[in-house]
């Protein structure tokens, strides 16, 4: 690529270059791989559709949603997958052109006609998420991206990798296919829902247990491996060694750090609320909350322009890093005055270029780091540790792009690889060394079999090691859960209440929320038969655990387990 990334964008000419290189280089992959894996023929056949649909090609785009549809796997999905390119298809081939009133009418009343079809039970969760993404949709959040951080990365290299190229179609799709269709869309979304308002039942509220204080029960040391926590806001549950909480920390070079809380920029101090009311609002818009915070950030994010993405969503980032594991810890804690708190606290990067970009020597030492985190577990006697955060070989491989590392895409490859293996092997020896520890960890959230696109912690196997996916209130799989072989149990992941710090209290959703109650439901587990190892406690909560009729859930019963503990205590 040359020049402008926006011109190209905006230029026909100059886009239908850029798309037919794009549409070859994908019809490459498909025809030259028998490819397995459904999600990624999913999202290879996703971009080929908006291809076909930016170059006039109607029929063939229709087709693309059809075999995408096919290859969906949750049920959700089945339903409303290709439901807004659908629409528009049929508005066109109808006569109306795409630039009528009358087109955006008929489009928000063919979607509005497939949705009062489909069961709200199984969709609702859904169509909430799709009101929300089309009411923060603007040409400043789309441009800003691009300039922010496709520009700078061509600028770098002149030339843009196949992973990182379909962001530009897409871009170019909803500049000029969806944008112009927000508010009809919104409409659409907005008056299925007002028209049900019949809330999914919560099968976790008959399932949970809180633990009585005074029954004997062991203390157990739980450590969440994280972001940081504040430990204020749980008082008389630390582990403490001279009246001081344990903390190990890192920051995001991966050198030791002091504090139990990754720092706010002092530039960024003052805006903290502002920052923690936004985070409210974009969750009370997941969940079509219509609250004062949800109406600011649409207000803010409606008014910003592209030259102020950056600041503004870097700003958001960081918030959201920096509650997360105190978020996190309240799950964990919840319901069990036996349980004790250790910190290992690590920094997530908030930049929208990575900073800092990946080395051989900062890769050494996070492997580095992850012995000596779990040497710092053992002496603190933890029993249960809880990690919800994870990475793929081509997460490491886009940000040595965005880095502009490696002069070829095949010398990324390489070399992200090599990063990668050192990461994996070193957290696998970590946990295998600690035999004693189990380790509960996150699915992940890109809707993909962890174990194919080789997420870690989540697709490692060892017998200490449990990946935990995402369902909501009612037990349905979550949107964005990722899924595989390891991925041995499911828990509430969906708008999920907690603490954050400072004591306010936000609902939050992702895989993120799903591990730590799995994570509790393990210390639980110990404290009343301390006696059992990571294999049996694995073993406990999945023999107790519901299976779902699809086969794809299995659903913890912290109930059914607690009782199997109490007579295993019992028997012992």
């Amino acid at each position: 690529m040359q020049g402008s990334v926006e011109e190209t964008l905006r230029d026909e000419a100059r886009f239908r270059a850029f798309a037919a290189s794009v549409r070859k280089d994908i019809d490459a992959v498909l025809a030259g791989y028998d490819i397995a894996d459904k999600a990624t023929l999913r999202q290879l056949q996703n971009e080929l559709a908006q291809l076909d649909y930016l170059d006039g090609n109607l029929d063939a785009a229709q087709q693309r949603v059809d075999a995408v549809r096919a290859l969906q796997e949750k049920p959700a999905d089945k339903l409303l997958s290709g439901l807004t390119l659908s629409a528009m298809i049929a508005a066109q081939k109808a006569g109306a052109a795409a630039s009528s009133e009358a087109y955006r009418k008929d489009v928000a009343r063919r979607v509005s006609e497939a949705l009062a079809a489909m069961p709200y039970e199984v969709v609702q969760n859904e169509v909430k998420e799709a009101k929300a993404g089309n009411e923060l949709a603007s040409e400043a959040l789309i441009l800003g991206y691009v300039r922010n951080v496709i520009q700078p990365t061509v600028d770098k290299a002149g030339s843009i990798s196949s992973e990182l190229a379909p962001a530009i179609v897409n871009a170019r799709y909803r500049l000029v296919a969806t944008l112009p269709l927000k508010d009809p869309l919104v409409g659409a979304f907005g008056t299925y829902l007002a028209a049900h308002k019949v809330d999914k039942p919560d099968i976790w509220a008959a399932r949970d247990v809180v633990l009585p204080p005074n029954q004997g029960y062991a203390p157990v040391n739980v450590a969440v491996w994280d972001s940081g926590v504040d430990t204020r806001l749980f008082a008389g549950k630390l582990v403490e060694a001279n009246g001081k909480p344990q903390v190990l920390a890192f920051d995001r070079y991966a050198r030791r750090a002091t504090g139990e809380l990754m720092p706010i920029p002092p530039a960024l101090r003052s805006k903290v609320p502002t920052l923690k009311a936004r985070l409210k609002g974009f969750s009370d818009l997941q969940s079509n909350i219509d609250s004062a915070e949800a109406s600011e950030v649409k207000a803010y994010l409606g008014a910003l322009k592209p030259e102020q993405y950056k600041a503004a969503i870097e700003e958001i980032q960081l918030a959201g890093n920096w509650m997360h594991g105190t978020h996190v810890a309240g799950i964990t804690l919840a319901g069990n005055p036996y349980a004790r708190l250790v910190v290992a606290r690590i920094e997530f990067d908030w930049h929208l270029l990575p900073d800092p970009c990946p080395s051989r020597e900062l890769v050494l030492r996070d492997a580095g780091n992850a012995q000596a985190t779990v040497d710092f577990l053992r002496r603190n006697k933890v029993r249960v540790v809880n990690m919800s955060w994870g990475g793929t070989v081509q997460d490491v491989e886009n940000q040595l792009e965005l880095c502009n590392v490696g002069k070829t895409a095949e010398e990324r490859k390489s070399i992200a690889r090599d990063y990668f293996d050192l990461q994996k092997n070193a957290l696998a020896k970590a946990f295998a060394s600690a035999p004693e520890i189990l380790f509960v960890t996150a699915a992940g959230n890109s809707n993909q079999d962890a174990s194919f696109v080789e997420d870690i912690p989540a697709g490692i196997v060892l017998p200490n090691l449990l990946a935990v996916g995402a369902v909501d209130k009612a037990g349905d799989e979550a949107s964005f859960t990722s899924y595989g072989p390891t991925v041995k149990v499911h828990a509430n992941g969906y708008q999920v209440d907690s603490v954050i710090p400072g004591g306010d209290r936000v609902a939050e959703s992702g895989t993120s929320m799903a591990s730590p109650q799995v994570a509790n439901l393990a210390a639980k587990i110990l404290a009343v038969a301390p006696k059992l190892s990571p294999t049996e406690v694995i073993d406990l909560i999945q023999r107790t655990a519901d299976r779902t009729a699809d086969g794809r859930r299995v659903l913890i019963n912290p109930r059914k387990a607690l009782d199997a503990a109490q007579a295993h205590r019992q028997a012992a």
